[in-house]
C-alpha cells in the first residue's frame, strides 16, 4: 500500500508535465491570438486635479468590456492554471460517437481569441459610454500584451476621459396647459435637474421616469416616458449643456387626459376546482366574485384593494394593492388590470379587475443542520414545521414545529470521553395579520401588521450538571408606522423553569456561588417587552440600524399582592416569580468606503437588575460575552464578569462567567479578494459585569476606575464565503488583552500567541 502511494506522486507530476507541454493554440486559425483576458482598464487624467471617474461608471465600462477567457472560474472571479478543456480541444481526436465522443464533448472547450472579443468594437462603445455621461471629448484606446507564446494576448485598455459637462441653464414647459404644470412642479424639485450637476443620459432617463410616474399617480394612466424629450445643447456655452424639458408632438389625446376609477372588481379563486363565481355586491360599483368554497374573508380584499370608484386613478393604488395582497401570503397569483370603460368613454373611467388565485394552505418544512460551537460542542440538529397559511380565512397562519439536536463535546474538556447533551422542544403559534388592538395604535395600513399567539415546551439535558424544562406563553404585536421605524410589543409573556434533575457535581458548583444558585432555581416569569427597531439605508451602500429593547418581569403581579395585602416572597401557583428589569440596545453603522469595501462599526450596550420578589436575574435572562458575534478572541462565556476568572479553568462551562451589565464594542473591514470569497480584519472589545457585589466572584462588579482595564479587547480576520441568500463564516481571533489576571503583566498579557487564538465557524455576518 505504501509503494502505490509512493509511485501515485511521481505519476501526478508526470501527467502535469505532460499536460503543460502540450499545445493549447496548435489548432488557432492563422493569425489569430488566444485571448487570456484583461490585462488591465487604465484611466488617464489631464491633471492631478482632473475630476476622477465615479466608481459607478468605472463599474459600468469593466462590465461591458469583460470578456470571459478560457479556465476562467466565474465565482471566485478566476482564471485557473490548468487549461483542461484547452489541451483536450487541441491534443485529443473526436471519433463521431462512441464514450470517446462523449467525453470530448463534456471536456473540450473552444479557444477564445481576441478576434472574438472584438476590443476595437467595445472601445467605440465605451467611448459612447463617456459620451453619454457627459464626458463628450473623451478617448478609448487598447493594446494587445502578448505573453511568452506570443499566440497568447491579453488586452490593455487606455481611457482617457477628459472632462466632464456639467448642466448650465434649463427651460420648463409652458405653464399654459395642466399637464405643463404639472411635469413643470415636478421638473422643479427633482434632485438633478439643477445646474451644476454632470450630463447624464441615464440620470435624464431617471428624471423621465420620476415625471411619468408623478403624472400616472395624477390619473394620466397612459402617459409614457416616451413622450417626454430633453434637448440639449453645448455649443451656446461651450464646456457646459444648455438643456430644454418639452414634450413629444405625437403624444395621442388619450394619453394626455386624467381618468378616474370606474367599477372595481374582486376576484378570488380556488387553486383547484370547478369554475364556478358567486357575485357579492360590496357597494355600488364594487363586487366580490368568488368561487364558493374559496376560504376567504370579505374583509381581506376589501381592506387590501385601495381603489374607490370616482376617485382619481394612482398607479401607486396598483402597487400598493399588489404589495398588500402578496404579503398576506396566501395567494398563488395575483392580476390587476385597469381597462377604459366602453359605456360611459365620455367620463374616462378604468375599470380595475383584481384576479386573486388562492395557494394550497398547508406547507410542510424540515431543516437539518451541523453544529460546532466555540465551547467545543459539535451534533446535529433537526427542526420540523407544519403550518397552514389560511387558517380561518383571513390570512391566518398556524404553525407546529418540533426541534430537536443532539451534541456531544469534543476535545480535553469532553469528561469521560463522550460528553452527551440533547435538548428538544414544541412549538405552536397562530399569528394574525392584523393588530388585534384599540385603534389608537398608531400604525402603517399600507404594511401588514401581526398579532402572535404562541405556545412553546423545552426540555434541556447537560449530563453531569442537570436536567431543566421550559414552558412559555406570549401574546406579541408587530407593527410598523413609519418607513424607517418598526415596532413590537409583546403584552404578556409567562415563562416557567423547571430544574427537574442535578448531579452532586452541579450542586457543589452552585453551593460555591449562592448567586448563581439563585438565578437556576424553579421559578415563573412574567414578562411585558418592547422592542424599538430604526432600521434606515441612506442609500444603496450605507446604512443604519438602531435596536433598543426594554422589558420588566413580575411588576404587574407584585403590585397586585402588594394591593391585596401579602407580604414577603410572593407566589404564582404555588412557585415564587420572578422580578426585574432589563434593557438593551445596539447601534450598528455600515459605510462603504470604495468598490465593495465597507467599515462596520457596532456598538452594544445591555443592564438588568433584580428587586422586590427576586435577587438574582434569571440565568437565561443574563449578559454573557465571547463567542462567534462578539469578542471573537475569545469563546463564548470564556470572560467576565469583570476581571474574575474562575481559578480552576474552564471545568465548569462558565456556568458563572455571566452578568448584568453588558457592553460590547465592534470594527469590521470587509474587502472583496476573489468573485464570492470576501475577507476581513476586525477589532473586537467588550465584557460583562454585575451591578450587585457577589463575595464568590471577586473583581466582578462594575467601578469605573477599573472599567477600561476590565474590558477584553481581540483582533483577527476572517474569510466569508457570500453567495447572497448564504453566507459562510471563518473568523480566527487573536486576543490582546486579557480581563483577569494572567501573570503577565502589561497590556499585552496573554500567556502565549497560540493560547490567545480561538477559530469560529458560523452562519451570516457577525452584525
Amino acid at each position: 500500500m505504501k509503494a502505490n502511494k509512493t509511485l501515485g506522486i511521481p505519476a501526478i507530476m508526470l501527467l502535469a508535465v505532460l499536460m503543460a507541454a502540450c499545445s493549447t493554440t496548435r489548432r488557432l486559425p492563422e493569425g489569430e491570438q488566444l485571448y487570456t483576458g484583461i490585462k488591465g482598464i487604465d484611466y488617464v487624467y489631464a491633471t492631478d486635479t482632473t475630476p476622477r471617474v465615479p466608481e459607478a461608471l468605472r463599474e459600468e465600462i469593466s462590465t461591458a468590456l469583460f470578456v470571459k477567457p478560457n479556465n476562467y472560474l466565474s465565482l471566485l472571479n478566476w482564471r485557473y492554471p490548468f487549461p483542461l478543456g484547452l489541451w483536450v480541444y487541441n491534443n485529443w481526436p473526436n471519433p463521431e460517437k462512441g464514450l470517446k465522443h462523449w467525453l470530448y464533448e463534456k471536456l473540450a472547450a473552444e479557444p477564445v481569441v481576441v478576434s472574438d472579443v472584438r476590443p476595437e468594437m467595445r472601445t467605440h462603445m465605451i467611448k459612447q459610454t463617456l459620451d453619454n455621461n457627459g464626458y463628450f471629448r473623451g478617448h478609448v484606446g487598447y493594446e494587445l500584451i502578448p505573453a511568452k507564446n506570443p499566440r497568447k494576448a491579453s488586452i490593455l485598455y487606455t481611457i482617457t476621459p477628459g472632462p466632464a459637462f456639467p448642466l448650465d441653464t434649463i427651460g420648463l414647459l409652458p405653464d399654459s396647459t395642466r399637464i405643463g404644470r404639472l411635469v413643470n412642479q415636478v421638473a422643479r424639485h427633482d434632485s438633478y435637474l439643477h445646474p451644476g450637476s454632470r450630463f447624464s443620459v441615464d440620470s435624464l432617463s431617471t428624471v423621465r421616469n420620476r415625471i411619468t410616474n408623478s403624472l400616472r399617480n395624477k390619473g394620466y394612466y397612459f402617459f409614457r416616458p416616451d413622450y417626454i424629450e430633453f434637448l440639449a445643447d453645448s455649443i451656446q456655452n461651450p464646456g457646459k449643456v444648455a438643456l430644454r424639458l418639452t414634450t413629444a408632438s405625437n403624444i395621442p389625446a388619450w394619453a394626455a387626459a386624467p381618468y378616474r376609477t370606474g367599477t372595481v372588481q374582486m376576484v378570488v379563486k380556488r387553486w383547484a376546482g370547478r369554475k364556478v363565481f358567486d357575485t357579492i355586491p360590496i357597494r355600488p360599483d364594487v363586487d366580490l366574485i368568488k368561487m364558493p368554497k374559496a376560504r376567504i374573508r370579505r374583509r381581506v380584499m376589501t381592506d387590501n384593494v385601495l381603489f374607490n370608484p370616482g376617485d382619481t386613478f394612482a398607479v401607486r393604488r396598483m402597487d400598493y394593492t399588489q404589495m398588500l395582497l402578496s404579503r398576506m401570503g396566501i395567494f398563488k397569483s395575483i392580476d390587476i388590470t385597469a381597462t377604459p370603460d366602453t359605456i360611459h368613454p365620455e367620463k374616462r373611467l378604468l375599470n380595475v379587475v383584481v384576479d386573486c388565485t388562492l395557494d394550497q394552505p398547508w406547507e410542510a418544512s424540515a431543516e437539518m443542520n451541523v453544529s460546532s460551537k466555540s465551547n467545543s460542542y459539535l451534533g446535529p440538529g433537526i427542526t420540523i414545521g407544519l403550518t397552514n397559511t389560511n387558517m380561518f380565512g383571513g390570512g391566518e397562519q398556524f404553525k407546529v414545529s418540533l426541534t430537536g439536536a443532539y451534541e456531544w463535546q469534543t476535545g480535553s474538556r469532553a469528561k469521560g470521553g463522550i460528553f452527551n447533551s440533547y435538548e428538544g422542544g414544541i412549538t405552536a403559534s397562530l399569528a394574525f395579520p392584523r393588530l388585534l388592538a384599540p385603534k389608537f395604535i398608531p400604525r402603517n395600513k399600507y404594511t401588514l401588521n401581526w398579532t402572535r399567539f404562541q405556545l412553546n415546551a423545552d426540555i434541556l439535558n447537560r449530563p453531569h450538571y442537570f436536567r431543566m424544562a421550559q414552558f412559555n406563553a406570549s401574546v406579541t404585536y408587530d407593527w410598523r408606522f413609519r418607513r424607517h421605524v418598526s415596532q413590537s410589543l409583546t403584552l404578556f409573556k409567562l415563562t416557567y423553569t423547571k430544574l427537574m434533575n442535578t448531579t452532586e457535581e452541579f450542586d457543589s458548583i452552585m453551593a460555591a456561588n449562592p448567586a448563581v444558585a439563585l438565578s437556576f432555581k424553579s421559578q415563573y416569569i412574567p414578562q411585558m417587552i418592547y422592542t424599538y427597531t430604526y432600521d434606515r439605508a441612506f442609500d444603496s451602500y450605507n446604512s443604519l440600524n438602531w435596536t433598543f429593547t426594554l422589558q420588566e418581569a413580575g411588576n404587574l403581579f407584585w403590585a397586585v399582592y402588594r394591593a391585596c395585602g401579602k407580604k414577603g416572597e410572593k407566589e404564582l401557583f404555588g412557585t415564587p416569580f420572578s422580578q426585574f428589569v432589563k434593557g438593551s440596545c445596539q447601534l450598528v453603522y455600515n459605510r462603504r468606503l470604495t468598490g465593495a469595501q465597507y467599515l462596520v462599526g457596532r456598538v452594544a450596550l445591555g443592564a438588568a437588575h433584580a428587586y422586590g420578589n427576586a435577587t438574582e436575574v434569571p440565568y437565561a435572562e443574563q449578559f454573557y460575552c465571547g463567542g462567534a458575534n462578539s469578542v471573537r478572541a475569545f469563546t463564548v462565556r470564556s470572560i467576565g464578569p469583570g476581571s474574575y476568572h474562575e481559578p480552576n479553568g474552564p471545568s465548569n462551562d462558565y456556568f458563572d462567567q455571566t452578568g448584568t451589565f453588558k457592553f460590547e464594542a465592534n470594527l469590521e473591514y470587509r474587502f472583496p479578494i476573489m468573485g464570492a470569497l470576501h475577507g476581513a480584519v476586525f477589532f473586537d472589545s467588550g465584557n460583562v459585569w454585575l451591578l450587585k457585589n457577589d463575595p464568590q466572584r471577586p473583581g466582578g462588579t462594575l467601578r469605573a476606575r477599573t472599567f477600561w482595564r476590565d474590558l477584553a479587547t481581540g483582533t483577527g480576520a476572517g474569510l466569508r464565503f457570500d453567495i447572497s441568500m448564504l453566507v459562510i463564516r471563518a473568523d480566527l481571533g487573536v486576543g490582546i488583552h486579557a480581563p483577569y489576571n494572567t501573570g503577565k503583566r502589561g497590556y499585552y498579557n496573554m500567556p502565549s500567541f497560540g493560547k490567545s487564538l480561538a477559530f469560529h465557524l458560523a452562519i451570516g455576518y457577525p452584525f
